[in-house]
């Protein structure tokens, strides 16, 4: 008699959240309790993932999709504080102090995400000795983002906004080779003058002008490529 494969249907979840550094030290068995215990649910494009006063209740993964964090000026105005494509993870600091994130999170297209609640996280990882030593180096690694953001909207001068917001992307997100360094996400003009903080037009204005002048290539028509020139001219962050 053959018996056909049994199929588990957290196989997906469970690759996606085992390559991530912060869950690496869980073993076998401890992986398999936290993928049952996550919540996983579908956003669809646009829609609002959490607002500020839900921040301190979940730990959240996106499986898939591409996910912004933002904030809203009184003026209606975007600014992404950052980016989280898929494999990526956020919100584990509003559960270590129980506070709010001002910040909103929303899908930039349709995603999963994976909800850990703070009971879970607590129950499940703090405990975990290897996980609370990666809790300290992602402390530190979170704070050195927040001052390179800081840095990036420091810039007085719009096109210096703008190189430095791509500089942090592809430290952040990029694919090296003999070409340069990919961002590794599908941005729009919108999407990276909200980064920078400045106009769309503005954007669409400089990248034209880096590409003449060889210093970005665009990849596919989705992504962007920093070449060597790019670095040689952009000495900040």
């Amino acid at each position: 008699m053959t018996h056909k494969p049994v199929h588990d249907k957290n196989a997906k979840y469970k690759s996606i959240i085992k390559n991530i550094t912060f869950f690496s030290h869980l073993n076998r068995e401890e992986l398999s309790v936290l993928v049952r215990v996550i919540i996983k649910k579908k956003f669809s494009k646009n829609e609002i993932i959490l607002l500020e006063e839900d921040t301190q209740h979940f730990m959240y993964i996106v499986f898939s999709g591409k996910i912004k964090v933002v904030q809203i000026s009184v003026e209606g105005k975007e600014q992404i504080l950052a980016i989280h494509p898929p494999g990526s993870f956020f919100g584990e600091m509003a559960l270590l102090d129980g506070k709010t994130s001002p910040a909103t999170v929303i899908a930039m297209e349709d995603s999963i995400i994976g909800l850990i609640s703070k009971t879970d996280f607590e129950k499940h990882l703090l405990r975990n000795e290897r996980i609370f030593r990666e809790i300290s180096s992602l402390l530190c690694s979170r704070l050195r983002e927040a001052w390179m953001r800081l840095k990036v909207l420091s810039f007085a001068d719009a096109e210096q906004r703008i190189k430095a917001a791509l500089k942090l992307m592809s430290m952040n997100y990029g694919i090296k080779d003999q070409r340069g360094t990919m961002i590794a996400l599908k941005l729009t003009h919108k999407d990276i003058a909200a980064c920078a903080s400045v106009a769309r037009e503005t954007v669409s204005r400089l990248l034209e002008k880096l590409s003449k002048e060889g210093d970005i290539e665009l990849i596919d028509n989705k992504y962007i490529l920093l070449t060597p020139s790019f670095y040689e001219k952009v000495l900040i962050l």
